[in-house]
């Protein structure tokens, strides 16, 4: 099987993330504001995760709906950072 295109591969965005309790939160928020489908469309995969921050990954034509959804959620769920690498995060640094 062939390897897909750099054009045809799914753009993601990287998002620093600080609230509580996210692992349940994030993907509770999302459902509650854009619903199944839109949930399917995210491809939400979370990096890092500890108690008090978290670091996903999501596709960038859905950003603006997910950081919609983050405002709207009851809990608080606050977006530091958004960024195309993890090391323009500056939250994970690379070894050499």
């Amino acid at each position: 099987m062939k390897p897909l295109k750099p054009s045809l591969r799914e753009k993601k965005r990287y998002l620093h993330i600080q609230g509580k309790s996210l692992k349940k939160n994030i993907p509770n928020a999302i459902l509650d504001f854009i619903g199944v489908l839109g949930m399917s469309e995210v491809g939400l995969n979370f990096i890092k995760d500890s108690e008090n921050f978290c670091i996903i990954s999501i596709n960038r034509n859905m950003l603006d709906k997910v950081r919609a959804s983050f405002c709207v959620y009851s809990k608080k769920i606050e977006v530091q950072k958004v960024s195309g690498t993890l090391r323009g995060l500056g939250v994970i640094s690379s070894k050499k």
